[in-house]
């Protein structure tokens, strides 16, 4: 079968991979010339995953039979379009995947509709004072409809917002952006699928992130189980359910993020796609169900097969694994530890190095200086604690100089609750 892939990026290689196993001839859509994803492609376009109307005539022109993507927000949008116009199955409509893709229409469904999130205010490259009447300092400025923490800070006054609204909104479409409350929190994920519009969760994760300057929300793992689900188990449930019935999500995955402070549980966003964090690996590894097969098995087929779905029960989970998304400090890579030591330890569940030896790292700006992904399980909290350890003991990147240049979990040790 024809398939198109919108993004050739590390997320999506997974699925990339698995489609090439199975037979089918991909043209993917990658507006880098230099991607991973195109060493498995039989054709590579050099098209933008967010331009519409040049992805739908490309379907149009290659024949394509099945149109899909996984690990990132906005690519989501794009294929829904796309598969609309030309008639193939995708797990929801435009109407609704706009909703999930673009900040600005996200929050207004929100505050239409009960769903607690933050106060926030849209503005644009001349805002007034007066347009950000409401906000308290410090406040949190991010574009609209971007992904991967690109263009967000955390601003302090009137002063920082002009300072850094050129580059918010170079990552926006729609040159607009979302001022919102800074809210003290630790930060929740929650995957599954939406099948017949009722909404199975499959993990609820603590999504631990860190703060370099100003520049917030880079996330540096996932911890599975959640601290937070004995006191907020349920109303997570209650709340992604209502989410679902709010936007008319019938089918699909889901990646909600929540935000748990002083004042209880608020949404932070909202995704129908997988988990950037490699969570078409660990959803089966802690469910045993497979997320990718089903998102694949929709844009194939129309259908995915939702069985499994109805015999899980999060509640009776346990599984305890991290997901490290590490990173290196700025400076020359001359060694890195072989791939294979990390895969024959026994807590390492899967290992995938982004970087090379000889690449020159830049300093740490968003979620795309990631330099690769562990997992590592453990029996319980503490097991996984020491697995952690252990791991990232082995682990060397160094520079010329011979020091480490990896941002070890210990660096941030103060944001990993679970280690307590």
């Amino acid at each position: 079968m024809k398939v198109l892939v919108l993004g050739g990026g590390h997320c999506q290689l997974n699925m990339i991979k698995r489609l090439r196993g199975e037979g089918h001839y991909i043209i993917l859509v990658d507006y880098l010339e230099d991607n991973p994803g195109k060493e498995y492609a039989d054709e590579h376009h050099r098209i933008s995953t967010f331009d519409a109307p040049a992805v739908l005539e490309l379907v149009k022109i290659s024949g394509a039979e099945a149109i899909l993507t996984m690990g990132t927000d906005q690519p989501v949008l794009t294929a829904s379009i796309a598969a609309k116009e030309s008639g193939l199955p995708f797990y929801i409509a435009p109407e609704t995947a706009i909703a999930v893709t673009n900040k600005r229409v996200m929050k207004e469904v929100f505050s239409k509709n009960g769903i607690p999130t933050v106060g926030y205010r849209l503005i644009s490259r001349d805002f007034m004072e007066e347009d950000i009447a409401g906000i308290s300092f410090p406040a949190v400025l991010k574009p609209v409809d971007s992904q991967g923490q690109r263009g967000i800070f955390k601003v302090c006054d009137f002063s920082e917002i002009k300072r850094h609204i050129d580059e918010t909104l170079s990552y926006s479409n729609e040159h607009r952006a979302l001022l919102e409350d800074f809210y003290p929190n630790d930060e929740v994920t929650v995957n599954g699928w939406v099948h017949d519009g009722k909404a199975h969760i499959l993990s609820v994760v603590d999504r631990v992130t860190m703060e370099i300057d100003n520049r917030i929300g880079i996330c540096l793992c996932h911890n599975y189980p959640s601290l937070h689900m004995n006191k907020y188990g349920g109303e997570i449930v209650r709340l992604t359910q209502k989410i679902a019935n709010t936007m008319g999500i019938a089918e699909g995955p889901l990646y909600f993020q929540y935000l748990i402070g002083e004042d209880g549980l608020l949404v932070n966003e909202v995704a129908m796609r997988i988990g950037g964090a490699y969570e078409d690996i660990t959803i089966p590894i802690i469910s045993g169900i497979d997320i990718l097969g089903m998102v694949m098995e929709y844009a194939l087929k129309g259908e995915a097969d939702t069985i499994r779905l109805l015999n899980y029960n999060i509640a009776l989970n346990d599984t305890f694994i991290s997901t490290q998304l590490f990173f290196i400090n700025p400076g020359t890579i001359s060694y890195i530890t072989p791939k294979e030591e990390l895969e024959n330890m026994d807590c390492v569940r899967g290992v995938r190095y982004i970087i090379v030896k000889g690449d020159i790292m830049e300093p740490i700006k968003n979620a795309t200086a990631r330099a690769g992904y562990i997992i590592i399980e453990g029996a319980d909290f503490d097991d996984t604690i020491t697995n952690i350890n252990r791991v990232f003991n082995k682990m060397q990147v160094l520079d010329e100089n011979k020091n480490n240049l990896i941002v070890k979990y210990s660096d941030y040790k103060e944001k990993y609750k679970f280690l307590k």
